[in-house]
């Protein structure tokens, strides 16, 4: 086939206005996902799964365009339809829907499918991702007075954690309403958004100061 002819079987077989067609349809789902989902706090990759889904759908739609044709009688093969026999316009304006419905439904199903698979492979790493909290020090000293101690050497902790790359550390202002005896540290963990607790006492006598401490 030359190429003038080819060129006038795809404009025959109605592949320009599915291209077209398709292009401003995925043109305004990618506006709406980008406008709409942030508002509704969807997170971000569903919007580059909308964008995915519409490029893989694209050649999808063409190849469907070329091979078959939506008539009263059913989807035919092209070369099986009667070219004297073609609907109107109008009618055929729902077939350039269908057409590019089905191909975007194939793209966002098999990008579904590689999308769930990536989530489930990147979650195990999401939990282990570098955070930790410093629960208060208890006092285990006579001394009431020593508590100030105490948390001083909390504050000494959480300084020198900062300190530390890429860790996420918790603000002591957040852990101190766990000030008494926790009694599930996963459950603070959790509640506060960290892989690990940090626990501990310390107990004073004289000159002499004992520090315990617990990673969970």
């Amino acid at each position: 086939m030359n190429p003038k002819g080819f060129f006038g079987e795809l404009k025959r077989r109605n592949v320009y206005k599915v291209a077209v067609a398709y292009a401003v349809i995925g043109w305004l789902l990618v506006q709406v996902a980008t406008q709409v989902f942030p508002f509704f706090e969807i997170p971000n990759w569903t919007i580059r799964l909308v964008v995915l889904a519409i490029v893989i759908g694209f050649p999808i739609a063409l190849v469907i365009a070329w091979a078959f044709e939506l008539t009263p009688e059913g989807i035919k093969r092209t070369e099986d339809v009667d070219l004297a026999a073609g609907s109107s316009s109008k009618k055929r304006t729902w077939i350039y829907v269908v057409v590019i419905g089905v191909a975007f439904s194939i793209g966002l199903f098999f990008v579904g499918r590689y999308t769930a698979r990536s989530t489930a492979s990147t979650a195990p790493a999401e939990l282990s991702a570098k955070s930790i909290a410093v629960l208060p020090f208890d006092n285990l000293s006579r001394d009431p007075d020593n508590a100030y101690f105490a948390e001083g050497v909390q504050d000494e902790v959480l300084t020198r954690l900062a300190k530390v790359a890429d860790l996420k550390v918790i603000s002591r202002t957040s852990t101190q309403r766990f000030k008494s005896a926790p009694s599930d540290l996963r459950d603070i963990a959790k509640r506060l958004g960290v892989t690990n607790i940090l626990e501990g006492s310390v107990q004073k006598a004289n000159d002499q100061v004992r520090v315990n401490v617990q990673l969970i």
